[in-house]
């Protein structure tokens, strides 16, 4: 008798050890799926629209150091693709430029679309009207200033490419 009732309290504690684990497990579970939806510090256990605060208090020592006024963030740029306009790509390693510079190359709707051949690393991206570029990313012209090149690089160096690749000079915007 003494070994079945030793046994009872083993398969007891067992079951009760499986039934706390699973209920820990479920809540943390609950936490990750849910997050933000239980709050065991409010009385009535979940955050109340009021007490929902979707921006945490700023770091005091985080310094805000650029300040863009509306009218930079909202503004809009005229394009004239069947004029001298130009568009420059300037990738910026690590920040998804790569699909970026594809999505230009390939998925935007024009009236005359890139051409991207199979097994070319370069599209051509001609203006509607004449046989001239209107894209300037390493997807349509190469690393034409030099991998990664930045600003000065490139205001420096595109204006020379693009009228040695068209033969003439041009001041384009």
């Amino acid at each position: 008798n003494l070994l079945t009732g030793r046994n009872m309290v083993e398969r007891s504690s067992k079951f009760l050890f499986i039934v706390v684990g699973s209920v820990l497990f479920m809540l943390i579970l609950y936490q990750y799926v849910a997050p933000g939806m239980m709050n065991f510090g409010s009385p009535h256990g979940y955050a109340l629209e009021d007490d929902a605060d979707l921006f945490p208090t700023p770091d005091p020592h985080y310094v805000k150091k650029y300040y863009f006024p509306i009218r930079a963030l909202e503004r809009t740029v005229d394009f004239e693709i069947k004029g001298d306009d130009v568009i420059v790509f300037l990738h910026i390693q690590k920040t998804g430029g790569t699909t970026f510079g594809r999505h230009l190359v390939q998925n935007v709707r024009l009236e005359v679309p890139c051409d991207c051949r199979p097994g070319q690393k370069k599209c051509t991206c001609y203006r509607p009207n004449r046989k001239e570029t209107w894209l300037f990313s390493r997807f349509s012209t190469g690393w034409s200033c030099g991998l990664h090149a930045d600003w000065t690089e490139l205001t420096n160096c595109v204006p020379g490419v693009l009228n040695k690749k068209e033969n003439r000079m041009k001041n384009q915007r």
